[in-house]
């Protein structure tokens, strides 16, 4: 088997995965919503001659399409849900079209490689943790490895994926009239206020990797009257899951502070699951790497040893179990950076378009190297 069979295999979808590509980007759709994006998917697996399981682990948005019956179990994991606001900035459209086509490529070979290749659909990689869900349900019990790329301003190998947790934080109190009676009331937005001061105070001694950010939901109806209700959104990052339950120690007390000052009643909900901390696997990234290289991409932010860029991401908590990559394709943006408009709309040019044939491609090779590397194969498959 050549690099050229791939290529050649990869060729026939490209414009359709291109279509694909640009059907997903312009339905954007929310975490655990996107059924018209994760059912075009999974039809065009289904074309490609995948057997599809839709609705997996119990989730509408989720799916598992298998083809052969290789005793190396590779996993591709795509992606598309979008953002609020500016769609598709990070590029998760490009993602789901680049996985769909590697696994089209690989699928093509699988029995002459001892293959069994599985396409998964993972919903809401922004903030609810589809992969998790999925890593729950025992869809990763039977993979050796498991791969996907993700859009970013540059080609990176990997990304310090920071630990994550998502949640509301929500202070009750009681309105009354801001002028007649202001005394009768329980301001539950002063009681937010203090605890953002607080988490302000505390940044200047939280550890470089430690992260809080957080926006306003609910401050109150009218100004002249006392809010009763405020409610804030909040991520809280560290460089592992054992860091941030330190941390989040720290910020519990600055929300306990506010409801202290203010006589407000606080609540916490935690939103979706906590997302681990990454870690790479080393061989796996080495094929990539020259996978990519062979087309054309440059690592040279890698090679002069540049501070990796730090994301949070679902597939994190799969390479806990499951050797994982998650390298970053560049794409060019114009300065503009993931999760701004400008990045939306750098992720359909003919640019995006060649990065997902580029990505498909990439990851497709690094599957047929794992299948060759008889040393890393045996690894794999001993887990």
């Amino acid at each position: 088997m050549s690099d050229d069979a791939l290529a050649i295999a990869l060729e026939r979808s490209r414009a359709d995965l291109v279509e694909l590509s640009h059907f997903v980007h312009s339905h954007p759709e929310m975490g655990y919503e996107e059924f018209e994006s994760a059912e075009a998917v999974a039809r065009a697996a289904e074309a490609a001659g995948f057997v599809v399981e839709r609705g997996a682990a119990g989730l509408d948005t989720a799916f598992r399409a298998v083809k052969g019956h290789g005793r190396l179990h590779l996993a591709l994991c795509a992606e598309y849900d979008a953002l609020p606001d500016v769609g598709h900035a990070c590029g998760h459209n490009i993602i789901a079209a680049a996985s769909l086509g590697a696994a089209i490529a690989l699928g093509a070979l699988a029995d002459e490689l001892d293959l069994t290749v599985v396409l998964l659909g993972t919903p809401s990689e922004e903030g609810g943790g589809g992969k998790i869900d999925l890593l729950e349900a025992g869809y990763f019990d039977d993979i050796h490895a498991a791969m996907m790329i993700h859009p970013w301003p540059e080609d990176r190998l990997e990304a310090t994926c920071l630990a994550v947790d998502h949640f509301d934080v929500t202070y009750s109190g009681r309105d009354a009239h801001a002028s007649a009676a202001p005394w009768e009331g329980i301001n539950a937005l002063d009681a937010l206020t203090i605890a953002q001061v607080s988490l302000g105070l505390l940044r200047q001694q939280m550890r470089r990797d430690d992260q809080v950010h957080g926006i306003v939901l609910e401050g109150g109806s009218a100004a002249n009257i006392i809010p009763a209700r405020a409610v804030g959104r909040f991520m809280a990052r560290a460089s592992t899951s054992e860091r941030l339950g330190e941390l989040r120690q720290r910020l519990d007390a600055c929300f306990r502070a506010g409801a202290l000052a203010t006589g407000a009643e606080l609540r916490v909900d935690e939103l979706g699951h906590p997302f681990s901390h990454m870690v790479s696997d080393s061989e796996i990234l080495a094929h990539y790497r020259r996978a990519a290289e062979d087309l054309g991409r440059e690592f040279r932010a890698d090679d002069a040893g540049e501070a990796l860029p730090t994301i949070s991401t679902d597939m994190a908590n799969v390479s806990l179990v499951v050797p994982s990559i998650h390298p970053l394709l560049g794409i060019p943006t114009n300065g503009a950076v993931n999760h701004q408009p400008e990045f939306t709309a750098a992720c359909v040019t003919p640019h995006a378009d060649q990065a997902v044939f580029d990505g498909a491609l990439a990851l497709a090779r690094t599957g047929a190297a794992i299948a060759h590397d008889e040393a890393l194969r045996e690894r794999l498959l001993a887990r």
